[in-house]
């Protein structure tokens, strides 16, 4: 659904991008992009660590230990991203009704089965 005159745009900007079939967040909140980057960054880090700890044949629970602590960061960052999501596309989808608040509800759904594994 495209904003009226008399609509704001969403905070959230998951609308169709430039691409055919593209969506792009365009309005994502900088505070939450700048720690979710923040956070990908330490992630990268953590990985290059794990990288290290396995080339020197480190001992395999203090590698598992590495793996479980980047697994949950990136899992903090799904849930930030998740939030946003809620809080933005879908509510603004609900509040619209028809058929794009159909198709976001069976997005959300198979979202929710596919990452929550």
């Amino acid at each position: 659904m495209r904003p009226t005159e008399s609509e704001p745009p969403a905070n959230c900007g998951c609308e169709a991008g430039p691409e055919p079939g593209g969506r792009k967040a365009a309005g994502v909140d900088p505070e939450i992009k700048d720690r979710n980057l923040k956070r990908l960054r330490r992630i990268e880090g953590q990985i290059r660590g794990l990288q290290k700890m396995v080339t020197e044949d480190r001992y395999c629970p203090e590698i598992l230990i590495q793996v479980a602590s980047a697994h949950e960061a990136l899992r903090a960052v799904g849930r930030e991203v998740m939030r946003n999501h809620l809080h933005h596309c879908v509510a603004q989808a609900g509040r619209a009704g028809g058929p794009e608040a159909e198709a976001t509800y069976d997005e959300l759904l198979d979202l929710m089965y596919t990452y929550s594994r």
